[in-house]
């Protein structure tokens, strides 16, 4: 008895050793996937800024063709793709703001 009880005192302690050495290397992991992150945040914001001017371009083009044809719809149209804009570049900027 005396036996058992010793032997699963020390799988008790090996399991303790052994879960404190992957807690090290997962805080290292995780540090490290920290790290890559912020290195491409900058790079993606870059591209939602660019997929914003975009899509101006393409908002502007659309507004312009209803505006030429003489649609009724045309201020609809240009106050939506407006908000839009507005509404991707306030998130991009929060979240900018967030993380950084």
């Amino acid at each position: 008895m005396k036996k058992t009880i010793i032997t699963l005192g020390l799988m008790a302690s090996n399991f303790v050793v052994a879960l404190a050495a992957d807690s090290q290397k997962g805080h290292q992991a995780l540090s490290q996937v920290e790290t890559d992150i912020k290195s491409y945040f900058e790079i993606a914001c870059g591209i939602f800024y660019a997929i914003c001017a975009i899509m101006a371009l393409v908002g502007a083009f659309k507004v312009y063709s209803k505006w030429s044809s003489g649609d009724p719809d045309t201020t609809k149209v240009a106050v939506g793709w407006f908000g839009s804009l507005i509404f991707v570049a306030v998130v991009v900027t929060l979240i900018k703001s967030f993380f950084i």
